[in-house]
């Protein structure tokens, strides 16, 4: 019976089989629909709470077996607080979207990816083996593709698609030689199996003692700052704001920008702890977070600005698990899930924003808040969160961020003031999203507002709730899912306390003055940027425009001149270039060694030379010095028939007329093909210049010296006689015939033969139609 953590992971996938077809029965109504299979997902996973620390769920199928790939899944406290952000949150986009898009046409295909990416993301997230968590990691980079240039249309939206896939596409290929070197390292490719030692007679493997420790730590890490859009990778998640309003909720809230934070998270056992992992992953999430908080306020589009905000929040996650200790721990798994909620709730309110009014520019809104009750509400509740005020779960989050800070050992002041510099811009950017659009006087909106339908409200509302949920009753998430999760990233078990109010030690009180200050200085710099007495948002554009999407920019422009400049010179459109370039490059990369191996090999068994031989010998190769120097096409023609016929006595003469009759097959086919296409041509040659005909001979001579060197080569080589006598003590019994040779063709190396008959008859086919359209134009 197949385990469930595996039919989880499968349900997303079989959703897609049946999407168009619902899609097109359903039209707007879809989404109720679909979301029945993440919310079965949901449910199932809800049913494995509370989740001891330090325990555990496994299963393994076997995958290749001999390189120790397996299809084995791991469930703990880290991988189900994924499972349950991902299916919840993607139900309600699911039923978001089909009110969103409507009747587009494209829906069903809407939803193939969005279900797709789904099941990637559950698969990543619950993967116990490195590839196949590469392999659900690279398919969340080729759906996110999907979702974000869904609008392909759009010139705007390909290129951020591009630029999201370049990214976290290099980032993959990169995060795979970290994964493969971390194989060789722990002898295994299991993650759980690495730590435990679960090979016999092998101790637990300790990562960060290894020698190949750095090497593995920097290509891992780099994968996951590309997919998690640190700095400098940074600059393609505010371009994927092109993507349509559903995929900006799902990907850029729980999902996909999440999965480089799970996979520190996850590794921080086996790497983390070390002075490079500290500084390095602690100082990149710094770094993101200052420039995507001050960022932030330069931004008056309500996507950009959330997109902004998030990359501050990832920022901090990543920082936090730099830091790594246990209260830096605890912090981070309470900040992932309340801006999972949060932002998911603010993407949809941006969406219902948009879809309700036609804008989403924030100079153009204002006093939706009647217009838009439930839409303000949701919107309003979360950013509360989202400032870190109370009682929001995102106010606990912050409290502990500050206490993190405080608390540290070798944590400046400095880190102090950075996090305060990056929550004060978040404070301003979340009353930028609430009270901006719902607040204040009427804007001069393209369309007359209204309220969003159900459909579009009902996550927005149920996640903001949610958030208040969380922050006025904590403990039910401590004690079922908390403490589970910060147990699997630190690897031991540990427990976890959450409450608004903390007492009146000192570093709560300052904890708590720290809060205050940053919701005061918030509010004002809010009120500056609204009133326009800081003229901070051209000032920031101007900044954070430049750097590494000019990079990316310049970059993409000169591989693409590069790959037009090759391409210019490698298609010159003439055949006899083409084959002189292959030709020279195969001398090149096989001749040295072929050379090598001829002259250090032991010398071939050479059983004479007979007459006969020697006569066919020496008229193959007249033959052929005569077919280079003659201007006659049919003559030159005739000449390497001769060559081809010699080949074929010879084939005779070492006993193999089977290739002898071929071989005279062949030439005379060719003959007379190329006879009827010269015809056409004229008879006499015109010659190349004498430069180009040494040049030709110069190459043509290497090519047949290489040639040369290989057959001897091969001549020398000790073949294993099991492999000949296993041919022929086979073939009456297994495959029914006597001539052997036909044998290995048609029946044990069949498929490789039924692959060169369909070359042969695609071949067949385009010269079939190039013919037909050459007729047609004649007539």
């Amino acid at each position: 019976m197949t385990d469930p953590l595996i039919l989880i992971i499968l349900v997303p996938f079989a959703a897609t089989i049946v999407a168009p077809a619902v899609a097109r029965r359903l039209g707007a109504h879809t989404g109720w629909v679909l979301a029945l299979a993440p919310a079965i997902v949901f449910a199932y996973v809800s049913r494995l709470l509370p989740i001891e620390p330090g325990t555990a769920h496994t299963v393994a199928v076997p995958w290749v077996g001999s390189l120790g790939i397996e299809f084995a899944f791991l469930a703990d406290g880290l991988s189900v607080t994924f499972l349950l952000l991902i299916s919840g949150i993607g139900a309600l986009v699911m039923i978001y979207a089909s009110s969103y898009l409507g009747r587009d046409p494209r829906l069903g295909r809407f939803y193939v990816f969005l279900l797709a990416f789904m099941g990637a993301m559950l698969g990543l997230v619950l993967a116990d083996n490195l590839i196949t968590l590469f392999v659900f990691w690279e398919l969340t980079s080729v759906c996110s593709y999907l979702l974000i240039g869904f609008d392909h249309e759009k010139a705007e939206a390909r290129a951020a698609a591009l630029k999201a896939l370049l990214v976290t596409g290099l980032g993959g290929l990169l995060l795979l030689a970290g994964f493969l070197l971390m194989g060789i390292a722990g002898e295994q490719l299991g993650l759980s199996a690495i730590a435990a030692g679960k090979i016999s007679g092998l101790a637990a493997v300790d990562l960060r003692e290894h020698a190949y420790y750095h090497a593995i730590f920097i290509l891992v890490l780099l994968g996951c700052i590309t997919k998690s859009a640190q700095v400098p990778f940074h600059f393609w998640l505010p371009a994927a704001m092109a993507g349509p309003t559903p995929v900006s909720a799902y990907l850029h809230s729980a999902t996909m920008v999440k999965a480089g934070i799970y996979l520190l998270a996850r590794l921080s056992p086996h790497l983390g702890g070390t002075p490079e992992w500290g500084w390095t992953v602690g100082l990149i999430g710094l770094v993101t977070m200052l420039t995507g908080s001050l960022a932030t306020l330069g931004q008056r589009d309500m996507k950009r600005v959330l997109a902004y905000s998030t990359l501050a929040v990832l920022g901090t996650l990543v920082m936090l698990l730099g830091v790594g200790t246990e209260m830096a721990v605890k912090t981070a798994v309470v900040y992932l899930v309340a801006h999972a909620m949060y932002k998911a709730a603010l993407f949809m309110v941006a969406g219902n924003v948009d879809h309700e009014t036609g804008t989403r520019e924030l100079h153009r809104l204002g006093g939706l808040r009647k217009l838009m009750p439930w839409t303000a509400l949701a919107g309003i509740l979360a950013a509360l969160s989202k400032a870190g005020a109370p009682p929001m779960f995102g106010f606990i989050g912050k409290e502990m961020l500050y206490t993190t800070k405080l608390t540290v050992e070798n944590v400046g002041a400095w880190a102090v003031v950075a996090s305060v510099v990056a929550n004060v811009a978040l404070v301003a950017s979340a009353l930028m999203v609430s009270v901006w659009p719902f607040l204040g006087k009427r804007g001069d909106t393209p369309k007359k507002p209204h309220e969003a339908p159900l459909a579009m409200v009902l996550g927005a509302v149920l996640l903001s709730l949610m958030g208040l949920g969380r922050g006025l009753m904590p403990q039910p998430f401590e004690t079922n899912l908390g403490s589970a999760a910060a147990s699997a990233i630190l690897g031991r078990p540990v427990e976890m306390h959450l409450a608004l109010w903390h007492g009146v030690d000192p570093t709560a009180l300052a904890v708590l003055g720290l809060s205050l200050l940053t919701l005061t200085l918030g509010g004002g710099l809010y009120f500056l940027i609204r009133r326009r007495v800081a003229p901070v948002g051209p000032l920031l554009r101007r900044l954070f425009s430049v750097g590494p999407t000019q990079l990316y920019d310049l970059t993409l422009q000169g591989i693409y001149s590069g790959a037009d400049r090759v391409t210019r010179f490698i298609q010159s459109g003439r055949l006899r270039f083409y084959v002189m370039v292959t030709m020279l490059v195969t001398v090149i990369v096989a001749g040295p060694p072929l050379v090598r191996a001829f002259m250090g090999g032991p010398a071939a068994a050479n059983g004479g030379w007979r007459i006969h031989e020697i006569i066919v010998a020496a008229l193959a190769l007249t033959a052929a010095l005569a077919a280079t120097a003659l201007r006659s096409r049919l003559a030159t023609l005739a000449l390497v028939g001769v060559v081809g016929t010699c080949m074929g006595l010879l084939f005779v003469f070492f006993s193999a007329p089977d290739l002898a009759l071929t071989q005279v097959m062949i030439e005379v086919l060719s003959v007379v093909i190329l006879v009827m296409v010269l015809h056409r041509l004229p008879l006499v040659i015109k010659r190349s210049g004498r430069l180009s005909r040494g040049r030709d001979a110069v190459v043509a001579a290497a090519v047949g010296i290489t040639m040369t060197l290989f057959v001897l080569t091969v001549a020398r080589v000790d073949r294993d006689p099991t492999v000949s006598d296993f041919y022929l003590e086979q073939s009456v019994p297994a495959a029914h015939g006597r001539n052997v040779v036909n044998v290995i063709l048609v029946d044990f190396r069949a498929m490789d033969t039924l692959g060169e008959i369909t070359v042969l008859g695609a071949a067949g086919l385009g010269v079939l139609a190039l013919l037909r359209l050459r007729r047609k134009e004649r007539s």
